[in-house]
């Protein structure tokens, strides 16, 4: 199996996946938005009753995110906060709505927050401050603020999942196999190496449209290892083959014409001249 088919094949059931995944987080949506609604009424029609009021409407709830949502009335009235608390509490017990939620009653008059209290599934978190003096009959709304709702951590699993899809279509998309070093059986007068072209007779390399000129010991050297992928070849050899076969003796310039190969080939990861301690030097290809 080729890679790129894997490539495409993991990449596809990451996107499966996480497809389903949306979809499941949709659903779980729009049940937490219906519940709440259908709930918040429920609160709203036992307020009004408590108030004596079967007449009124309660006006359509409005969900101002997927967490916060507003409740409000066609008309004013009163009630004590711990009966607020109460109805609020029973309501979202009855729905299987989350524990953890914050409710404020804002004034109409000048949107500032008459009473506010906020529940926690630990209950010494919960907060339900002075709950014994009725609110004065005036027009309000109630707005109700989830926190920790179990959909968050499938969207951040989401966001995880398609993250790891778009990578994987990106490694498909420009996932290119590294070439071998292939040596030029044809009439071309350049090898490759990589991402290079090696033109021996020109003591010159290619990368794409950028020219590197070569020093004929350069070239040389090169010319032995490119005729050699793979294989070590020893220091004597290519000392004897570059200088001392032209008379030449020489202490260190082996080393330091490797060091410039390396220099010059550094920029293709696919192909690596290597030292072999105390033997010679190799140029792998990947």
């Amino acid at each position: 199996m080729s890679r790129r088919f894997v490539f495409l094949f993991v990449a596809l059931i990451v996107i499966l996946f996480s497809l389903n995944i949306v979809s499941c987080s949709r659903d779980i949506d729009e049940s937490f938005s219906e519940r709440v609604k259908i709930s918040l009424r429920d609160v709203g029609h036992q307020l009004l009753l408590e108030n004596q009021d079967s007449t009124s409407l309660v006006l359509p709830i409005i969900e101002l995110n997927r967490t916060n949502y507003k409740l409000s009335f066609q008309n004013q009235l009163s009630f004590e906060p711990s009966r607020l608390v109460s109805i609020v509490d029973s309501a979202f017990l009855r729905a299987e709505l989350s524990k953890y939620y914050r409710v404020e009653v804002i004034q109409c008059s000048d949107l500032e927050v008459a009473y506010s209290y906020e529940m926690n599934a630990e209950k010494e978190k919960t907060i339900i401050p002075c709950s014994g003096r009725n609110l004065p009959s005036a027009c309000y709304t109630i707005e109700v603020k989830f926190s920790n709702l179990k959909t968050t951590s499938n969207e951040k699993m989401l966001l995880y999942i398609l993250s790891l899809a778009v990578l994987f279509l990106l490694g498909f998309l420009i996932y290119k196999r590294k070439p071998a070093i292939v040596l030029d059986n044809s009439n071309q007068d350049y090898n490759t190496i990589g991402c290079f072209r090696f033109y021996p007779e020109q003591n010159k390399l290619v990368k794409e449209a950028t020219e590197i000129n070569l020093s004929k010991k350069e070239c040389e050297l090169l010319a032995i290892f490119v005729a050699h992928p793979n294989q070590i070849i020893k220091r004597d050899e290519l000392t004897k083959r570059v200088w001392e076969d032209h008379g030449v003796i020489v202490g260190r310039s082996l080393d330091t014409y490797i060091s410039k190969l390396r220099k010059i080939l550094k920029d293709d990861e696919s192909i690596k001249l290597t030292n072999v301690h105390g033997v010679g030097y190799k140029l792998e290809t990947l």
